[in-house]
């Protein structure tokens, strides 16, 4: 279904078949080299910021992910502009809004039209060694509301597999040569990564390695091998824990499992419980993490590897009095990034950038890297802007979305770097329009709610004309099909029609 670009097809793309913006030559900072830098993505499941050291959180263990923050530059305004793992995988890859990819549960695959102009597909055409690992989360179809297939004839090396993948590594069907050594599936694509490392290096043609661990997704499935790290722990709790730090959220945030599951995933009552084995999934990941870096030392290819980390969403872990993610806040959309480029001239100076970026910037990223252009039609920007000078900006502002589960919780809003706005159109004889309104600058925590607040009123209004914006965007842009087009007159604030 997906056979490889013809010569036809690859010139055509390169050459510039698409509008394109001119490929940076002097994303500064950089010394110069002829040679294209490997490419390493790393993507975790459901990790929220509070659980890494260089985070700021006391008492998790992540030695790897905090020696590559050390090396490189830790992203602290970085959001998934949506908050779930199917639709987030589709900007990651395109670097397009969901009401662009036309991608989500409930709505529909990815398009191969789509598809074909994702950041594997653009290196693999121009000359990239490519594998894939993991949950790939999507599947690709040629025509709308159609049965998709996973791409695995996109990549040189595939290790990826349908649905939510198994933490059994023997039940994830391309990875199997691995279920012996590593019956545990979050180490088992460490392994995977280190043996395409080692492998790719020996060529001449560079390469991009791109791995999503299915931890720590639920089910909490921990490595037993790792039992000892957390096993007594307790762990404390964030500012914003527990339901009366919730009492001003909308109601129709409540209509989602999310608030339930304060309780039905114990938040509430064996919180350390539940945070060890939580930790204790994200020690795993780090343990593959240092795999993959070793392999990269031992194949002589450290001075010339990006390495991007970063996670498909966030996750309440009992914040607010919720659990799970999809929602607008920032614990659900707010997410780590960190970010190593050993060429450049800033790593190793633990810088960290607070300007806002999102996860449709790693497509153009990681073209821009390999000296590829951005085709136009991607939402997201080049991250190594930023890398060169964590001062600047990139967007003034980003789109959250949520069109996944009960229609009551649907929700848009727009996030800057330090204001959110969001806007809950439901109503019935419960519920009416709602809006809220942040200043995550101040309060990250998000205590107060300050739409109804008249200090904040200009506030509110310019948040607001930035919100209608978005929703404009969404009219203009949103495919054709997978029932995104309704959605435009949906978020409609009712004063602005």
């Amino acid at each position: 279904m997906f056979p490889k670009l013809t010569v036809t097809i690859v010139c055509l793309i390169l050459a510039g078949f698409f509008n394109v913006s001119n490929a940076d030559e002097s994303t500064s900072g950089v010394r110069s080299s002829d040679e294209r830098p490997n490419i390493v993505f790393l993507l975790a499941d459901d990790q929220c910021t509070y659980s890494m050291g260089c985070y700021g959180t006391p008492g998790v263990q992540t030695p790897n992910m905090d020696q590559l923050a050390k090396e490189g530059m830790i992203f602290d305004c970085h959001y998934d502009t949506t908050a779930i793992c199917m639709a987030s995988r589709a900007n990651i890859m395109t670097g397009m809004y969901e009401y662009k990819t036309g991608c989500n549960f409930e709505h529909g695959a990815l398009l191969s039209e789509h598809w074909h102009r994702s950041y594997p597909m653009l290196l693999r055409a121009a000359g990239y060694q490519t594998a894939f690992a993991g949950k790939f989360g999507f599947e690709v179809t040629e025509q709308p509301d159609t049965q998709g297939e996973l791409p695995e004839e996109s990549f040189d090396r595939w290790g990826g597999g349908p649905g939510q993948t198994n933490y059994q590594t023997k039940r994830n069907k391309s990875m199997m040569e691995y279920a012996r050594k590593h019956p545990h599936s979050t180490v088992s694509y460490g392994a995977f990564g280190s043996d395409f490392i080692a492998d790719a290096a020996k060529g001449e043609r560079p390469f991009c390695l791109s791995i999503s661990f299915k931890a720590p997704h639920k089910p909490a499935t921990p490595d037993p091998q790792f039992d000892s790290i957390y096993k007594g722990k307790t762990f404390t709790r964030p500012a914003n824990y527990g339901r009366e730090y919730g009492e001003h959220f909308s109601l129709q945030s409540r209509t989602g499992r999310q608030f339930e599951r304060f309780h039905s995933w114990n938040y509430s009552d064996k919180y350390d419980e539940v945070m060890a084995v939580y930790y204790q999934q994200i020690y795993a990941i780090d343990v593959a993490l240092g795999m993959i870096r070793d392999a990269i030392d031992k194949a002589g290819v450290k001075q010339n590897t990006v390495i991007i980390y970063t996670s498909d969403n966030g996750f309440f872990c009992g914040s607010h009095g919720y659990g799970s993610k999809v929602l607008p806040y920032e614990e659900s959309s707010r997410v780590p990034l960190i970010m190593f480029d050993p060429r450049h001239s800033n790593s190793g100076k633990q810088l960290r950038c607070d300007a806002l970026t999102g996860n449709v910037d790693f497509a153009p990223t990681i073209l821009k890297l390999a000296g590829l252009p951005t085709p136009d039609n991607m939402d997201g920007k080049d991250l190594m802007q930023l890398y060169q000078d964590p001062q600047s900006k990139i967007h003034e502002s980003l789109p959250l979305i949520n069109v996944w589960g009960p229609k009551q919780a649907h929700s848009y809003a727009v996030v800057t770097e330090t204001w959110k706005y969001i806007y809950w159109p439901y109503q019935d004889e419960q519920m009416s329009p709602t809006e809220e309104l942040y200043d995550t600058g101040n309060d990250p925590g998000e205590l107060t709610d300050l739409s109804g607040i008249a200090s904040a009123a200009g506030d509110l209004i310019r948040m607001r004309q930035i919100y209608d914006k978005a929703v404009q965007a969404w009219q203009k842009d949103a495919v054709p099909y997978h029932n995104y087009r309704k959605f435009g007159a949906h978020f409609q604030r009712l004063d602005s029609q």
